[in-house]
């Protein structure tokens, strides 16, 4: 892979899409819909990882659901004081811990969404008729708006209301840096950075990901990827490379890993049960 691409993987190649979200979170499918999700999408892991949450639905670290592996992941939001960033948990298992921060993350979740419901409604005279609930995000917030009778689609809500900078938002409580580490490092197989080349201080970010397990170096997003920069780091500090779409809509296998890339990762991930 050249520099200065996505990082993405012609879908046809992939075996593995390690970052999805579902209905638990800000996600479209449910989990009994991600099986066909994958099946179409010629994939045979699927990791599920909800925003600040661990499935409910899923009764172990892996699974097979109807010849489909899938891992239950989190993805977890931590503030690192230059900036906040995405760590990712794969295979977690449940400790008190971890169960106590997504507990609070969720009732904080549920209390910032009410927050910006009030604001936007207020602000447009609508009713969006959407409950405050753990798990609700922004996403949520934008397909409501878009749905009713303000003149915005779901980008333009994010662009003029919902967006950091915008009139409507509310920011949330996140997990500290060395805590969330800590959290994931104890419950998980293995924790990684998402997305690096999203953030706006990306050596930063590198740096962050040198003291974690794996990087996410196969993903879709339309700004530019400098891979090499993601491969210097995997090889200098011996991490793994992962990969996944990002899925927030019902087509998974945007991005992901190919059978050499995923067969390290495979080799940390225990069997299904």
């Amino acid at each position: 892979m050249t520099a200065e691409t996505s990082g993405s993987v012609t879908n046809g190649d992939l075996v593995a899409d390690l970052h999805t979200h579902t209905t638990v979170s800000d996600g479209t499918l449910t989990i009994d819909e991600v099986p066909a999700a994958a099946r179409e999408a010629g994939l045979d892991w699927v990791a599920v990882t909800d925003h600040d949450r661990i499935h409910p639905g899923i009764d172990a670290p892996v699974v097979e659901r109807d010849g489909i592996r899938i891992v239950r992941g989190i993805e977890l939001r931590v503030d690192a004081g230059f900036e906040r960033l995405d760590l990712l948990g794969y295979a977690v298992e449940h400790t008190d811990a971890l169960d106590a921060e997504t507990d609070r993350l969720q009732r904080d979740r549920r209390e910032r969404g009410a927050a910006i419901l009030r604001r936007v409604e207020e602000r447009l005279g609508v009713d969006l008729d959407v409950e405050p609930r753990p798990g609700l995000g922004r996403p949520h917030i934008a397909r409501a708006i878009e749905a009713s009778a303000a003149p915005y689609d779901y980008g333009e809500a994010f662009d003029e209301l919902i967006g950091n900078d915008g009139p409507c938002y509310v920011a949330r409580d996140v997990t500290g840096l060395d805590r969330g580490v800590e959290l994931l490092r104890e419950a998980c197989a293995l924790v990684g950075l998402a997305h690096p080349f999203r953030y706006e201080d990306v050596d930063a970010a590198l740096e962050i990901a040198r003291d974690l397990d794996a990087i996410e170096r196969f993903y879709p997003y339309g700004r530019p990827v400098d891979a090499d920069r993601i491969d210097a780091v995997v090889d200098d500090a011996d991490l793994l490379a992962t990969g996944g779409s990002d899925a927030h809509e019902r087509t998974l296998g945007a991005a992901g890993l190919a059978p050499p890339a995923f067969a390290p990762v495979r080799e940390r991930l225990p069997d299904p049960r």
